[in-house]
C-alpha cells in the first residue's frame, strides 16, 4: 500500500522520519513516499484529505478531525519556548496592536497563538514563507515577524530583537507547553491500518532517538542557516519525549489550547479530541 507522509522540509520532522528514511525501521506491508511542503500548505492539504498522513498545526485540526485521527506521537511542543514575534528595534508587546506582522500562515499554532496573546483582529497579519520573514522584516517591509523553525536560532544574526516568546508567554499563563505541531492519519484507511501506521511511526522517532548523531547529521540537509551545534540544539527542543507520547499533560495542553482558541472565535469547537495509539 502506497503511503504519501507529507512533512515540513525542516530539520526536526527530517529528524523524526530519519529511521522510515534511511531504512532503519521496518516499513512493513507499505511504501512510503515523503512529501516535504511548508506547513501551511499541509494544513490548507489536510482540509481535502489529500494525503494519508500528514504533519500539521495544532490550530489546524478542528478543520481536519473528522478526515483525520490526531496521532499520540509525533508532537512538536514548545516547552516554555516557541515561535517568537521579531522586530528591527525593541518593542514591548503592546506595541504590537494595530501593527502589520508578517506570520508563516493563517492555520498555523503560531498564528493562533498571537492572536490569543494580542486579541482578535488588534494586528494586520500578511502572509509570507516562513523562512522569508527574519529577512523581510530586517529590511523594513514590516513592523514585525512571527517566526517559527530554525529562524528562532538565527534571527539575531541579522540584528533583529525578540518582542515576545509565544511558548514561553503560554507557560507562564497556563503552566502547560505550547502543543505547535501534530501527525495526523486519514481515518479512511481503517482503524487497524491507522493504528499500524502509528505504530511505524513511532517506531522511526525512537529509532532516530537511539541514533541520534547520524539522524542529526540528516536533519542538518534541511536546516537553513544551521551548523550541527544549532542542528543537534533545534532538534533537541522539538524532537524529545514529548514527540513519542504526548502524556497526560500534553494532552490537556492540546485541548486547552483549542478550547481557548474556540472561545475567542478563532477557531471551531473542536469537540471530545481523541488521541491514536
Amino acid at each position: 500500500m502506497l503511503i504519501r507522509l507529507a512533512h515540513s522540509p525542516d530539520p526536526d520532522d527530517a529528524f523524526m522520519f530519519y529511521g522510515l528514511s534511511s531504512g532503519g525501521v521496518d516499513p512493513g506491508p507499505y511504501q512510503f513516499e515523503h512529501i516535504l511542503e511548508d506547513i501551511q500548505t499541509l494544513n490548507e492539504r489536510a482540509r481535502r484529505g489529500q494525503y494519508e498522513v500528514s504533519a500539521i498545526s495544532i490550530h489546524a485540526y478542528p478543520y481536519v478531525a473528522a478526515r483525520y485521527a490526531l496521532c499520540s506521537c509525533g508532537s512538536s511542543m514548545g516547552d516554555n519556548y516557541g515561535p517568537m514575534v521579531i522586530a528591527r528595534t525593541p518593542l514591548a508587546v503592546e506595541q504590537l496592536a494595530g501593527k502589520m506582522i508578517a506570520v508563516p500562515g493563517l492555520m498555523t499554532t503560531a498564528f493562533l497563538g498571537l492572536s490569543l496573546l494580542l486579541g482578535k483582529d488588534r494586528f494586520t497579519p500578511r502572509v509570507v514563507m516562513f523562512d522569508q520573514i527574519p529577512d523581510a522584516v530586517a529590511r523594513g517591509e514590516y513592523d514585525a515577524g512571527l517566526i517559527i523553525h530554525e529562524g528562532q536560532l538565527t534571527y539575531e544574526r541579522l540584528g533583529l530583537h525578540l518582542v515576545v516568546d509565544l511558548g514561553r508567554w503560554w507557560m507562564q499563563r497556563t503552566g502547560l507547553p505550547l502543543p505547535l505541531g501534530g501527525n495526523v492519519i486519514r481515518r479512511d484507511l481503517g482503524r487497524e491500518t491507522c493504528d499500524d501506521l502509528h505504530r511505524i511511526m513511532r517506531a522511526s522517532i525512537r529509532y532516530s532517538l537511539d541514533h541520534r548523531e547520524e539522524a542529526v547529521a540528516y536533519a542538518l540537509r534541511f536546516g537553513r542557516g544551521l551548523d550541527q551545534a544549532l542542528a543537534d540544539r533545534f532538534v533537541g527542543m522539538y524532537v524529545n519525549e514529548w514527540t513519542l507520547d504526548y502524556g497526560e499533560r500534553g494532552r490537556e495542553a492540546v485541548r486547552r489550547l483549542l478550547r481557548e482558541g474556540a472561545a475567542a472565535g478563532l477557531t471551531p469547537d473542536p469537540g471530545q479530541i481523541e488521541f491514536l495509539g
